[in-house]
């Protein structure tokens, strides 16, 4: 989309939000040009969770829901990073949560819903019950010229991709091209953001050494509860806002320090349009309180 036709998208949406554009692509051929779409990014629902952060918690996903059915130009696909679920010990608990999320969020007019998983999903079984609900944690797929990857880097609990997933990651991209357009999607960060905060992947820099060759490459995660966006060289990685209570500015305090306090405006809350065109085009969507 070019920047007069995103601000009509976002007028005939109806929808107040922050635009970041990122000039990460490069002018392509006008072939390519012609499968410019966009996509929506849920992320940390945390279905099941029960306190102060969020007295609203068991209806904010549902909010999300009218937010992501209310935009007038329906996205292709919506992609949710991870921590659909809150965590529980207990596996029957964790399966029924997942199932009630499922549910949920069947309600999204765009059927073509893709899912990753978070700590809160698949560190205490290794994704076992997120597998049984969602399919594979890690999967590649294209789409009109851009090119996916989705890693998992919780279901080890040691927060690691491991070296099984690396050398796949390594195999995926030797079919890719220096130029192609190629989006990553992650729950925690690749990067070092405060690894005393569990806001890190340990092995996350060998993924980055992997990725770094390529020209055109994009990195969106989760996880930290806000928007944050850095980079590790030509690569731009952007965090997503929660769907449940935000977190503390990354390196705030030498420990993480529990969530604020409740925002009945829901402004620290939202879901994200990106478009693909000659630029990624970033919108914070907000959630709709109605």
């Amino acid at each position: 989309m070019h920047h007069s036709e995103r601000r009509q998208f976002l007028k005939l949406a109806g929808l107040a939000g922050v635009t970041f554009t990122a000039g990460l692509f490069p002018e392509r051929r006008a072939e390519a040009q012609a499968g410019d779409f966009h996509f929506v990014q849920m992320s940390d629902t945390h279905w099941g969770f029960k306190g102060p952060p969020n007295p609203d918690a068991e209806h904010t996903l549902e909010k999300a829901i009218v937010t992501v059915n209310g935009l007038a130009n329906k996205p292709d696909f919506i992609i949710f990073t991870g921590d659909l679920t809150h965590t529980t010990e207990d596996a029957k608990i964790r399966r029924e949560r997942m199932k009630r999320f499922k549910e949920i969020v069947s309600g999204l007019n765009v059927k073509d819903v893709r899912f990753i998983p978070g700590e809160h999903d698949a560190s205490l079984d290794k994704g076992e019950a997120f597998k049984e609900f969602f399919g594979a944690t890690h999967y590649t797929f294209d789409h009109k010229g851009v090119h996916f990857i989705t890693l998992d880097n919780v279901s080890d609990p040691g927060a690691k991709l491991g070296d099984e997933q690396l050398a796949w990651l390594a195999a995926d991209l030797k079919q890719r091209k220096p130029d192609d357009r190629i989006v990553v999607f992650t729950h925690r960060p690749l990067f070092d953001l405060v690894p005393n905060w569990d806001w890190a992947t340990a092995d996350g820099a060998k993924a980055i050494d992997l990725l770094m060759p390529y020209q055109n490459i994009v990195v969106f995660y989760g996880h930290i509860h806000q928007e944050h966006h850095h980079m590790t060289g030509h690569i731009a990685h952007h965090a997503a806002k929660s769907l449940i209570f935000p977190q503390a500015t990354p390196g705030d305090a030498p420990k993480r320090p529990p969530p604020p306090p409740f925002d009945a405006s829901l402004k620290p809350l939202g879901t994200r349009d990106v478009a693909m065109g000659k630029a990624v085009t970033i919108t914070e969507l907000p959630v709709t309180k109605a």
